[in-house]
């Protein structure tokens, strides 16, 4: 969780995290220096399969998250429940589509 919150300067245990973190990061910001700097970064410990895998879990997870937002996929209440500490200890409110949430995990439309 550190990792997330950015508060893990080296590695957590996952070969390369730092910058795995730093250009995911990047994609979703748009700040195309950072990027090429995040990527460069990135390609310099990676192989070229493990590159493409990276930008398509980021992708996957990116279209996902985004279906789900659009549509108000609410959580069901078994997984609200065991979920809550880990989306405390995330911190999702400080994302942006947040604000797009009512607390019983609808969309505002």
């Amino acid at each position: 969780m550190a990792a997330v919150h950015g508060e893990v300067a080296g590695e957590v245990g996952i070969e390369h995290a730092a910058e795995l973190v730093r250009f995911t990061e990047a994609v979703m910001r748009d700040d195309d220096a950072e990027l090429a700097q995040a990527r460069d970064a990135l390609r310099a410990v990676l192989s070229d399969e493990q590159f493409v895998d990276t930008c398509a879990v980021i992708g996957a997870f990116n279209v996902v998250d985004r279906i789900a937002d659009s549509t108000g996929i609410p959580l069901d209440e078994p997984i609200k429940e065991i979920s809550a500490e880990v989306r405390e200890e995330l911190d999702l409110g400080r994302f942006g589509s947040s604000k797009n949430t009512f607390p019983g995990g609808r969309v505002r439309s």
